[in-house]
């Protein structure tokens, strides 16, 4: 059987916080398949990791508002009237545009129409990463040029989307994939034919995250020189908890030495350093900003406990299971963060790491104190996540899993 050329749908590449699906693009191409990415938007971070220079795969940018290409739209919608499937596709798109009047809704069919008349040579499967917005370029495209689709669903896509539009991708689609079992049984309510949904976990490229050999230094929070040091890496956006982290902190008791670096950008940053400096503790925390997955992976390995105070955004938005808790734990990095999710999927109180409710910065600080003060505590769980990130998060057996699913729609087809 020959394997055949996957079209991706990307909402933006490359992405410093989306390392897990350069990851699995780098997977996929060095298990044998042919990829061809379209991103919707251009990149905006200013780094790269390693993994993206990798990827071999071209890259076609979508028009990220169609008002900055009109002609490429036009264009684009003149060979789409042609098309045999254009009827469905705009059927398709006036239905869903009853139920969300939106700029947005307008642009996706205007980049499907874009994507359709500049179809990669020799694609003949699409692939969405996400499934709101790019799914829904995915859905309009599978429409007009009658390509099978398929995706890859995450976190913020399942829960910030209404129930309408997911059970419509979730029809139209052959089968979908997601990363938690959250949002894996959520989808699979949604699903007439409950089958065609698939969990299956990123997992880490092991190779890039080996094991850390070396001690830390037993660090008990009673050394004003030598602080115990806190990580957390992601974005500074409310899901992430920040507000309640930095509460935390500063209800410690005075007399505990302790020291916080944050990782990552973010719409919240500027609000948060203010806050932090109303609390009284801007002068214990570095604020470093993005940075390269190399550099986070030596950060992971200077540091004590990793802290990330997931929780439930206003607008439904929450985490999956965070990437950066496996890479923090296959680094024997004790982390702290809350049952929201998928965390407790990979995390148990007690066993490998300590969980808090969300929304309890008092459980928080006490899950700190408790942390800062018991550096064999640390060292226990640290140890325990690290086994069972090695066992069961290597991100080969998603590859693997991803790989069978495409060879069997191919398969079939033959």
């Amino acid at each position: 059987m020959q394997s055949r050329k996957i079209v991706v749908i990307l909402k933006g590449y490359p992405r410093l916080s989306e390392t897990f699906i350069a990851q699995e693009l780098l997977g996929l191409e060095q298990s044998g398949l042919e990829l061809s990415l379209i991103s919707m938007r251009h990149p905006t971070d200013k780094k790269r990791h390693p993994v993206h220079d990798e990827i071999r795969a071209p890259v076609l940018y979508l028009p990220e508002y169609l008002h900055h290409e009109p002609l490429r739209v036009l264009r684009g919608l003149w060979a789409a009237v042609r098309r045999p499937g254009f009827r469905k596709a705009l059927s398709a798109f006036r239905r869903d545009l009853a139920r969300d009047v939106s700029r947005n809704r307008v642009r996706r069919f205007g980049q499907a129409a874009v994507l359709a008349a500049e179809w990669p040579e020799g694609g003949d499967w699409l692939h969405a990463h996400f499934i709101h917005t790019p799914a829904s370029v995915a859905a309009y495209t599978s429409l007009l040029t009658g390509i099978p689709w398929t995706c890859s669903a995450h976190a913020k896509d399942i829960w910030t989307s209404p129930d309408w539009e997911l059970a419509d991708k979730l029809a139209t689609n052959r089968w979908t994939v997601t990363c938690t079992e959250t949002g894996f049984h959520h989808l699979r309510t949604l699903a007439a034919d409950k089958t065609t949904v698939h969990l299956s976990y990123h997992g880490l490229d092991l190779a890039r995250f080996a094991p850390f050999t070396q001690e830390r230094r037993p660090r008990d929070g009673s050394d004003p020189a030598d602080p115990v040091v806190i990580l957390s890496v992601g974005r500074a956006v409310e899901k992430k908890g920040y507000d309640l982290l930095l509460k935390a902190l500063a209800s410690l008791p005075a007399d505990l030495a302790w020291r916080f670096v944050h990782i990552g950008g973010g719409t919240l940053a500027k609000s948060l350093k203010g806050m932090a400096t109303d609390l009284g503790i801007a002068d214990r925390i570095d604020w470093l900003g993005a940075m390269a997955q190399e550099d986070v992976l030596a950060r992971y390995r200077a540091s004590d406990i990793f802290a990330l105070a997931c929780r439930i955004g206003a607008d439904g938005d929450r985490d999956g299971l965070p990437n950066v808790i496996v890479e923090a734990s296959s680094q024997r990095l004790v982390c702290l963060s809350t049952t929201i999710s998928g965390v407790p999927e990979l995390l148990s109180d007690g066993e490998n790491g300590l969980l808090v409710p969300p929304e309890d910065p008092e459980a928080i600080a006490n899950a700190l104190e408790r942390a800062i003060r018991d550096p064999d505590l640390r060292k226990q769980l640290g140890d325990a996540a690290e086994r069972r990130v090695r066992k069961n998060f290597d991100y080969h057996t998603s590859i693997t899993q991803l790989r069978n699913l495409f060879e069997t729609e191919w398969r079939t087809a033959e």
